[in-house]
């Protein structure tokens, strides 16, 4: 096994390294989930590739231990700002700084100014992005090296949120430009419910400080896709592009169309409630506003919009009540605006399912029911929804639910069902049907009665709702002991044997002792003869309805019913997978 080099020997060849420049400068792009463009590229570092310190985990570990740690960092930032140059790249550098350099007592902010004046690039160009490998202990110091940055013309990253020692704090106090999201948040969001609530609280906080969120890590078009439907704003990834010496000018993200019906999947969206509402500026004065309140007496707030995002709201009744008081139109009507709004309204991306609005509103202030909530696009204003709009679509859903849900289970039944399929086929991914039934359930029900029936049945449905994930998949019940899971999670096969497992745990409850020591009962069959009847227990049969091969909801059902008799000719618990469509089958759902 080779051993690493002597600590001795890894200073002289890393000091060799920053004297004589041997450090090679590679770019990822950063793209806009809102056109698809390059919207900049993180400089990453590579060392020499023959050396040890070739990995950037070896060079910095060891530059730290070695105490060399600042040396490096400022030998990289010259080899990434001139590589970038060179290169001619478009767009902005993303260029890593480790806040502890920042925050050293003879920190010189102008010595990254001065190197990008010889390479001829803007500060207006350069996001600093604060890559934190060890803790930050002087904020205020901190804070004062990047108000430098600031005056200058640089934008400001936090990279690894939710990842490093203090990036929660670093957000609060530093308020960043841009936040990016560790990838282990963003890998497998798509499957994985957690995560997925993880980044729409960054998101959401995102919106409501002013920050925009670059997702870091996109590695499937699955992530890419949910990343997309959340609302954030960028996203970086080997899906993208691996970081090279020579990166792509262009990149191509295959998102979902902006009029694509994802939203009715599971319910409505935010942006199904958008009204459009007059907008202020945050310098426009009190008096102008009192004007536009009094030309628009339906309205109870306005947004305050700058520079296309929003960052307040001016309620009615605050705005009259305090413009009523002595003096006050004389003291502050020619004053802005900003003063008087809140600071912390509810702002929601458009793609916000309803479900998801509604618990917002219910968990926040109540002054979001009454005065609405700010409607963005990837951050930028789009409208306002009332509280009002929202309650009367949240109704309209749950009357609509209850008159196509089963009455048992409060399912989806049949009508639900084949409209998502149907959604589904226009979908240009792939989805997995899973037709579920009971085996021997008749018998269950004549020797236990039906009440004992209707908990097995019920049982069943709330099992269906645990292993399937409520983000993405799509459960419903067909009538009597018949089921169906939509599948859009790529692990569908681990919660089907999950789905067995658990049910054959959770079914031995319902029998009694006598009847699993026989493995069965006696009760009489469909011609009325007495016949010893196995437990009851559950088949599964899957398609995998992918792009293309099945064109209605008719084929996609004939196809799984076809499954679901393969699955039932086996004993027991089974699963059975069709590999090939079957053609021409006029089965219906039943």
């Amino acid at each position: 096994m080779n051993e690493s080099p002597s600590l001795e020997t890894l200073r002289h060849e890393l000091e060799s390294i920053i004297s004589q420049n041997q450090l090679t400068a590679h770019f990822q792009p950063i793209a806009s989930t809102r056109d698809s463009e390059i919207f900049g590229y993180e400089g990453l570092i590579r060392g020499p590739s023959n050396s040890f310190l070739h990995s950037p985990i070896n060079l910095f570990r060891t530059a730290e231990k070695l105490g060399c740690l600042h040396a490096l960092d400022f030998a990289c930032r010259k080899v990434v700002i001139q590589a970038f140059v060179r290169e001619d790249l478009a767009g902005r550098l993303f260029l890593n700084v480790i806040p502890s350099c920042l925050a050293e007592q003879d920190f010189k902010p102008g010595a990254t100014l001065a190197l990008l004046s010889a390479a001829g690039l803007a500060p207006q160009r350069v996001v600093i992005e604060l890559t934190e490998t060890q803790p930050t202990h002087d904020y205020n110091l901190l804070k004062e090296a990047l108000l430098h940055y600031r005056e200058m013309g640089f934008k400001i990253a936090l990279d690894d949120l939710g990842e490093g020692f203090s990036s929660l704090r670093l957000w609060s106090e530093l308020k960043p430009d841009f936040v990016k999201i560790d990838k282990y948040f963003i890998q497998g969001l798509a499957n994985d419910a957690q995560k997925r609530q993880f980044v729409r609280s960054i998101q959401h906080i995102a919106l409501n400080t002013g920050a925009r969120v670059i997702a870091e890590g996109i590695e499937t078009q699955a992530d890419l896709q949910v990343v997309h439907k959340i609302g954030i704003s960028y996203v970086q990834g080997y899906l993208i592009s691996r970081p090279h010496p020579h990166p792509p000018r262009q990149v191509q993200l295959n998102l979902f169309e902006k009029d694509n019906r994802m939203g009715m999947l599971n319910e409505q969206t935010a942006g199904q409630l958008l009204v459009e509402v007059p907008t202020v500026l945050p310098k426009q004065s009190g008096a102008e506003i009192c004007r536009i309140f009094s030309k628009y007496p339906q309205i109870h707030a306005l947004p305050v919009i700058d520079e296309f995002r929003p960052v307040g709201l001016l309620r009615r009744n605050e705005v009259i009540e305090f413009f009523g008081r002595p003096f006050a139109n004389e003291l502050y009507g020619n004053k802005p605006c900003k003063a008087l709004m809140d600071c912390t309204p509810l702002i929601v991306e458009h793609s916000t399912s309803l479900q998801e609005l509604s618990q917002l509103v219910t968990a926040a202030d109540h002054r979001h029911l009454a005065d609405g909530f700010i409607i963005t696009e990837q951050g930028h204003y789009l409208g306002m929804g009332t509280g009002h709009d929202l309650m009367r679509a949240i109704t309209e859903l749950q009357i609509r639910a209850a008159r196509h849900a089963n009455p048992l289970t409060l399912l989806p039944g049949n009508v639900p069902i084949e409209e998502h399929i149907e959604v589904l086929l226009a979908e240009p991914c792939d989805f997995t049907v899973a037709y579920i039934d009971l085996d021997h359930f008749k018998p269950y029900n004549d020797v236990y009665g039906y009440a004992c029936g209707d908990k097995m049945i019920r049982m069943l449905g709330e099992l269906l709702l645990c292993i399937a994930d409520p983000q993405i998949d799509f459960v419903g019940h067909i009538g009597g002991d018949d089921f169906m899971i939509l599948f859009r999670s790529t692990d569908w096969k681990r919660r089907c044997k999950n789905l067995l497992k658990e049910f054959e745990l959770r079914v031995q409850s319902l029998f009694k002792t006598e009847h699993l020591l026989q493995n069965g009962y006696s009760s009489t069959d469909r011609r009325g003869e007495l016949q010893h009847f196995p437990l009851s227990s559950l088949s599964i049969g899957v398609i995998e309805a992918r792009k293309g091969v099945y064109l209605t909801h008719h084929e996609v059902a004939a196809a799984a019913t076809h499954a679901k008799h393969l699955a039932k000719s086996k004993m027991g618990n089974s699963l059975f997978v069709e590999q090939r469509k079957v053609e021409h089958l006029d089965v219906q759902m039943a």
